[in-house]
């Protein structure tokens, strides 16, 4: 039922360096692991703030939540350089921000509405 999910890796560079994941597909529970391990891959790679692009994410179950919240406790730890938060979200399509804010994600993991708005944030 699902389609797998690709995720493009990309640095941004505003004041501090920005790792961008690029979402397509299904944020659920054949792809949870997949999110999760390219986040550990990057923050082992040195990525402190982490920005998951979703304008390709048509859907997002509840293991797509708890893959994100995942993600979001991987980067809390490495997050001393600054008072911002080191995970943030963008582009999310109505259906899937409608989930996010019903369900209370976005008071600790705010999303923009341009990929350069969530990488400028980094810099506040």
């Amino acid at each position: 039922m699902a389609s797998d999910l690709n995720i493009t890796a990309e640095q941004a560079q505003g004041r501090k360096t920005v790792t961008v994941f690029r979402l397509t597909g299904w944020l659920d529970q054949s792809s949870e692991d997949q999110l999760v391990d390219a986040a550990r891959e990057a923050i082992g790679q040195g990525a402190k703030f982490l920005v998951l692009d979703l304008a390709g994410v048509p859907t997002l179950t509840s293991a797509g939540m708890r893959a994100i919240q995942r993600v979001h406790k991987l980067l809390a730890p490495t997050s001393v350089e600054s008072a911002a938060k080191p995970l943030k979200l963008c582009n999310a399509t109505p259906q899937v921000y409608q989930v996010l804010s019903m369900t209370g994600f976005l008071h600790n993991i705010p999303n923009y509405e341009s990929t350069q708005t969530a990488i400028d944030s980094f810099d506040e």
